[in-house]
């Protein structure tokens, strides 16, 4: 061990996050390792995600005390674990004052409150009422809520928040398994936001891919457009969703989520039965945020408030994204302010967070207005209300910042820089797309984030592609697209991990808002991300690459996901 530290360490000398890939190396992997290993282990995903930040931490300190001791000790080790401690506050305190992070934390409380304050006007049961008279099944209860999750394209974060309260009561009645309710969530909100043309992601994306061209020489490229071009090649969002609905409308599942529905339409034990500390809470919540006996329940209880966090969202990433234009986009902007152009551009600038939050904190003044005019509560019990709404949401505010810190850690570690650094290595042109979907897919499995997969891969993906490309002699319209393909599966393989990664900030939000126990979610929904992801790596992103029109690859793979479906999956009927 000595050894190895006293080779290494001239590499460590700047500590940055490439000294550290080269030195730690494999052992970069370990804090994902230990937070994804334990969450499954011990289905307790707080105490899974503190040791994989413990773990990581320990790294970070022990790196430390040999740069400057020179030597590795008894003691170092005895500091660096004392040291490691406090990093984690350090981590944590760093997560929630980051303004993004601090946004998200706020909006996802007053959403809460939100929530609470439209349950408790009887809103939620109102507008469960109203779907189940146009749902006369759990098919169509399925399709419903799957529909809906289509239409809140714009964030991923709203989607979850808003969905899952408005359709879980209208699950729970055709006897639909909470893990199932949960997948359907999940599955409509990354993967929709992630290929909508107007949405909360689409900056990201094209920044990183602007960014990514002036690496290899084009400054004057359409970002839009080439986003535009990709949209076709994102199989696991496509197929995804398309799967989804088979799966309700087939009546067929495998794996996990056919035993979860079968007990849940033979028992009638509709959430999962190992319980964890959310579901125990769960009764409690329900039994204070039901509506008083005396109250005529109304839909437009719901429906105001909603529709008002919906249409002040929209406004408010349309203004803030505005404000945050310059230049020749600034000009185009005024010049055109309702154009698809001046759309795509103001919708890419918005702060998100901070929209969302503006939004639910005025949607909730609303829904106090409605509630005390209506005489349902008054303006003390309003506030309490909201107040319970706020601490429903503190088990996933804390896991939150433990996942955002574990991030952190991961990308100080070099974690990313070492899994990419394998894709170094000369492969065949039709080869590296799959691998980078593949690669895509394990990095933001291992770090739960799809932003960050994106900004680590996007600049090693279109340079390598790029390079690639030339070697094999491709004229321009061939190494234009061949190029394309590569930035749809890192587009799309950061969306596998953010789908279906226990310590992922969506799946997260997914368990809260569908109140299923965290890893009773993660465990049925891997098998059918795996294979989505199988499906896409093989018979989507390797034909394209052999010069297969999209065209024929698309239909031919939804039609192979169906004939899979119905010989893999087992039929089950309705109670």
């Amino acid at each position: 061990m000595k050894i190895f530290l006293f080779v290494c360490l001239p590499l460590f000398c700047l500590a940055s996050s490439e000294d550290n890939a080269n030195l730690f190396g494999i052992f970069t992997l370990i804090p994902p390792f230990i937070a994804i290993a334990l969450a499954f282990i011990t289905k307790d995903v707080i105490l899974s995600l503190f040791m994989g930040v413990l773990s990581g931490t320990f790294l970070l300190s022990l790196s430390t005390h040999i740069l400057k001791e020179h030597s590795l000790s008894l003691l170092n080790f005895y500091n660096t674990t004392v040291e490691s401690f406090s990093k984690i506050i350090a981590f944590i305190l760093n997560s929630a004052s980051d303004p993004a992070n601090a946004g998200i934390i706020l909006q996802i409380l007053c959403i809460g409150g939100l929530v609470a304050l439209v349950t408790k006007m009887g809103g939620a049961k109102a507008m469960a009422l109203k779907f189940a008279k146009r749902a006369k099944s759990a098919v169509s209860a399925q399709v419903n809520t799957w529909f809906l999750g289509l239409l809140i394209f714009f964030d991923d974060y709203a989607n979850l928040l808003i969905v899952g309260p408005i359709m879980r009561p209208l699950a729970d009645k055709f006897k639909i398994s909470r893990e199932k309710f949960a997948f359907i969530i999940d599955s409509t909100a990354a993967p929709v936001a992630g290929i909508a043309i107007i949405s909360t992601w689409i900056g990201v994306e094209i920044s990183l891919i602007k960014t990514a061209y002036k690496d290899i020489g084009y400054e004057n490229i359409n970002a839009f457009g080439i986003f535009l071009e990709t949209i076709p090649y994102r199989f696991y969002n496509i197929f995804m969703l398309f799967f989804v609905l088979m799966t309700a409308i087939m009546k067929r599942e495998f794996g996990p989520m056919y035993q979860a529905q079968m007990r849940a339409i033979t028992t009638g034990k509709i959430a999962p039965i190992v319980k964890s500390k959310t579901l125990d809470t769960a009764e409690l919540e329900d039994q204070f945020l039901a509506p008083k006996d005396e109250i005529k329940i109304c839909v437009f209880n719901a429906i105001i408030p909603i529709l008002t966090l919906m249409i002040l969202a929209l406004l408010g990433f349309y203004f803030n994204g505005f404000n945050a234009l310059s230049g020749e986009e600034l000009k185009k902007a005024n010049a055109y302010p309702l154009s698809f152009e001046t759309l795509r551009m103001v919708f890419g600038k918005a702060d998100s967070s901070v929209v969302l939050f503006q939004a639910a904190l005025f949607s909730s003044i609303v829904a106090i207005f409605i509630g005390v005019y209506r005489k349902i509560f008054n303006i003390k019990e309003a506030i309490e209300t909201w107040i319970y709404g706020w601490k429903t949401m503190i088990f996933t505010i804390i896991l939150l910042l433990l996942a955002w810190s574990l991030s952190s850690i991961v990308k100080e570690l070099g974690t990313s820089l070492f899994i990419t650094s394998l894709l170094a290595d000369k492969m065949p042109d039709y080869i590296l797309p799959a691998t980078i979907f593949a690669f895509a897919s394990g990095i933001s499995f291992a770090i739960g984030t799809s932003y960050g997969t994106m900004g680590i891969l996007m600049p090693l993906a279109v340079p390598l592609a790029y390079k690639i490309a030339q070697l094999s002699g491709m004229d321009a319209n061939v190494m234009h697209h061949y190029i394309v393909i590569n930035i749809s599966c890192v587009l799309t393989g950061a969306i596998f991990g953010n789908h279906c990664s226990p310590i992922a900030d969506n799946v997260i939000l997914s368990s809260m808002s569908a109140k299923c126990d965290h890893m009773e979610h993660v465990k049925t929904q891997i098998p059918y991300a795996l294979f989505i992801c199988a499906i896409s790596l093989l018979t989507g992103y390797i034909p394209v690459s052999l010069g297969i029109s999209i065209w024929i690859v698309l239909p031919c793979n939804l039609i192979l996901i169906a004939l899979l479906l119905k010989i893999i999956g087992k039929k089950y009927h309705e109670s």
